[in-house]
C-alpha cells in the first residue's frame, strides 16, 4: 500500500467523550499490519487512554495534524475543528437527518471534506460492520439491574464510571441480590442483546421459554428473551412472517404486554423502526394487574415504542421514575413509579473495554478494505460526502437537510 498517514483526533465534542476509536496498543498491531501505514495521536488530557500510554506503545503524538491523509475519532467533530479537504471517519448521526447535525454536514461539504460515517458501513448482507452496540448491551444490563437494586432498595451497584474496566464492574455484581421469584424480559438478539446476555448470565437466573414464562411458576429467578416473532402478531390470525411485517408493520400489533405485565423487569435491546407497532402502550402500563417495576430501555427510543421512556437518562442521574397512572414523571419510590434506565450513551461508561473492542473490529473488518482491496466497494458505500464537497448517490437524500442548516 501506498504511505497513509493516520491521525486519531482529540474527542471536541461536549460532554467530552473519553473513548478512541484505537487504543495504544492497537494503533502499534495496524502499523505492523498494514505496511506503509503511519499513525499520529492528538494529546487530550481527557481520554481514558493517556498520552503515557501512547508514548509508551511508541505512538507519535502531536498537536497538529493537517498533513494527516485520514483523520479518526470517535463522535461527531465541532465545526471550526475541521480541517477541509481531509478524509475523516467518526459517527455523523446525520444518515436519518437528525437536525442538531444539518450543520455539521453542511460545513464538511463546504469544507470538501470526505466523510466516511461508521454507522453506513455494511457488509455484503447489509449487517454493520463495527460499532459500540455490544458494549451498550453490557453497559445496559448492568444498569438496568442497578435501577432495580435502587427501585426495591435490595442492593446497591456502583456506576460503572466509577469502575477502572469491565473486570471492576463486574466485581460489582456480586453485590447483586434476585429475589426467588424474580421475572425478566429481554427482547432484541443484535449486538446490543448478546452484549446484555454476557452481563446476564453471569448472575444465578435461569432462561425459560416463552411459552414458559406465559404458563408456569417459579420458585428461582428466570428471564426470557423474546425474539421478533414471539412479540409481534399479525391482527387477523395471530401469526407471524418476517418478510410480511417488514413490508406491512401495521397488519400487527405488539403482544409484548402479556409478557412484561407478569415480570419485574424489562429489558430493552431491540431494534425498533418508525412505523413499528408500539410495543407497551401508556394504556398497558396502567393496568389493573400490571407489575413491572424497572424497564431498563437500552435501546432508548424516545416517545417511541415504549411509553415510559418519555426522555433520556444520563450517567449522572440514570434513573428517573415514570408514574404508570399519571403518565408524568415523578420519584422512583412512588409505588406507582416505574423505574425507567434510558441512558443514550452507555458505551461512554467503560471506555477503555469499549474502544479495545472497537479497535479490533477495526483492524480486522474495516482497514483491510480501507487500505487493501475492497471489491464490494463497501468503503465507498459509506461515504457520504467527497473531497469535491459533494454528497455521494447514496446520500443525496440528505441534500435539503444539508443545504438548508
Amino acid at each position: 500500500m501506498n504511505p497513509i498517514t493516520l491521525g486519531i483526533i482529540r474527542e471536541g465534542k461536549t460532554p467530552p467523550d473519553l473513548r478512541v476509536p484505537l487504543p495504544p496498543a492497537h494503533c502499534a498491531e495496524a502499523m505492523a499490519r498494514f505496511p506503509g501505514l503511519k499513525i499520529v495521536v492528538q494529546p487530550s488530557p481527557l481520554r481514558r487512554f493517556t498520552d503515557d500510554e501512547y508514548r509508551s506503545a511508541g505512538i507519535e503524538l502531536r498537536e497538529d495534524l493537517s498533513d494527516c491523509d485520514i483523520l479518526m475519532g470517535v463522535k461527531e467533530v465541532p465545526v471550526d475543528m475541521l480541517i477541509p479537504s481531509r478524509t475523516y471517519i467518526f459517527f455523523s448521526h446525520t444518515i436519518k437527518r437528525q437536525p442538531h447535525n444539518a450543520r455539521l454536514l453542511k460545513a464538511i461539504l463546504e469544507k470538501r471534506i470526505r466523510l466516511i460515517d461508521y454507522e453506513t458501513l455494511r457488509g455484503t448482507d447489509g449487517k454493520r460492520l463495527i460499532g459500540f452496540g455490544r458494549y451498550a448491551g453490557i453497559v445496559g444490563a448492568y444498569e438496568g439491574f442497578r435501577a432495580l437494586g435502587l427501585k426495591r432498595s435490595i442492593f446497591s451497584l456502583r456506576s460503572p464510571s466509577e469502575c477502572f474496566d469491565r473486570r471492576e464492574m463486574e466485581e460489582e455484581m456480586k453485590r447483586i441480590i434476585l429475589p426467588h421469584h424474580f421475572r425478566m424480559v429481554v427482547t432484541g438478539f443484535g449486538r446490543v442483546g448478546h452484549g446484555a446476555r454476557e452481563i446476564i448470565d453471569l448472575l444465578p437466573i435461569r432462561e425459560v421459554s416463552a411459552r414458559q414464562f406465559i404458563t408456569e411458576s417459579f420458585d428461582e429467578p428466570v428471564y426470557v428473551h423474546l425474539d421478533t416473532h414471539e412479540y409481534y402478531e399479525r391482527k387477523v390470525d395471530g401469526g407471524f412472517d418476517k418478510r410480511d411485517f417488514y413490508n406491512n408493520p401495521d397488519h400487527y400489533f405488539s403482544a409484548l404486554p402479556s409478557y412484561v405485565r407478569r415480570s419485574d423487569m424489562y429489558m430493552a435491546c431491540h431494534l425498533w423502526a418508525a412505523g413499528n407497532p408500539v410495543l407497551l402502550r401508556r394504556e398497558d402500563l396502567s393496568a389493573a394487574d400490571w407489575k413491572c417495576q424497572v424497564i431498563a430501555d437500552i435501546s432508548c427510543d424516545t416517545n417511541g415504542p415504549i411509553a415510559s421512556t418519555i426522555r433520556a437518562s444520563t450517567i449522572a442521574q440514570p434513573v428517573y421514575g415514570y408514574h404508570r397512572l399519571n403518565h408524568a414523571e415523578c420519584d422512583i419510590s412512588d409505588a406507582d413509579a416505574i423505574a425507567v434506565m434510558a441512558i443514550d450513551n452507555l458505551p461512554c461508561e467503560l471506555p477503555r473495554d469499549a474502544s479495545e473492542a472497537f479497535g479490533s473490529e477495526l483492524i480486522s473488518a474495516v482497514f483491510p478494505l480501507l487500505f487493501g482491496e475492497d471489491p464490494h466497494d463497501i468503503i465507498w458505500k459509506a461515504t457520504e460526502t467527497t473531497l469535491d464537497g459533494e454528497l455521494t448517490p447514496h446520500f443525496e437524500y440528505l441534500h435539503d437537510y444539508a443545504t438548508q442548516a
